[in-house]
């Protein structure tokens, strides 16, 4: 069995009643999505993808050989919100709240289901790099800082009628046995790695990982830590 089928035995998702994540000051307590990006970036890259919606909307993403795609790559700003703050959530559970890119949402809105893997990452630091897996427990459901005038993340377009933005529920799973930094990860970018969105769309917030790339990423993690012994 390999590296990525012992992972997905041992990982039995329940689905748990989402919990209250620390949110932005108006409330004391900490915004989740400038985790993943400056709030500068995220409409940068809403512009981009602005128009791609249409074209996204209700389409789950295939991985190359057609197989729906079951594991993500998602950025947290530890500052912001870190990997501690994960775990020390209520049941290691956060809402994933605030994202405000359309191909971002879309991905979370359309194609993650309970279970899904999650590479946790850590952006917009000295190094970044992926320091932990998770999964999805809650599937895409309204995102409420988008109804509150007192939040950053405020969208008068958005109505609980008409939600335009949403959010899911993940769940720490467990540390890696070392960070995998961006750098380290970049070495992999013509070879094993070549097609992985980290190292071409870096930006993105949300993105999809493949099962040859997850694979990689394990046994990366098991290499290194052979060869320090």
């Amino acid at each position: 069995m390999n590296s990525l089928s012992r992972f997905i035995a041992c990982a039995k998702p329940r689905v748990v009643l989402s919990q209250a994540v620390k949110r932005e000051k108006p409330s004391g307590k900490k915004s989740v999505i400038s985790r993943s990006n400056s709030k500068g970036d995220l409409k940068d890259e809403e512009a981009k993808d602005s128009n791609k919606e249409a074209a996204t909307v209700g389409a789950p993403h295939l991985n190359a050989d057609g197989t729906r795609t079951s594991i993500w790559l998602m950025k947290s700003e530890p500052d912001t919100f870190s990997i501690a703050d994960l775990i020390n959530s209520k049941d290691s559970i956060s809402q994933w709240d605030g994202v405000r890119n359309h191909e971002a949402k879309n991905l979370m809105k359309n194609s993650m289901k309970v279970g899904d893997q999650v590479l946790f990452y850590h952006s917009n630091t000295k190094e970044p790099g992926i320091v932990a897996l998770a999964k999805i427990v809650r599937e895409s459901y309204p995102d409420h800082t988008t109804f509150d005038p007192k939040s950053d993340y405020f969208d008068v377009k958005s109505t609980k009628e008409d939600p335009r933005w949403f959010m899911v529920d993940v769940q720490f799973s467990r540390k890696l046995k070392r960070v995998l930094t961006l750098k380290e990860l970049q070495q992999y970018k013509d070879k094993e790695l070549k097609d992985m969105k980290l190292l071409n769309r870096g930006r993105l917030s949300v993105q999809p990982v493949s099962n040859a790339e997850m694979e990689f990423i394990m046994e990366l993690e098991k290499m290194r830590e052979v060869a320090k012994k």
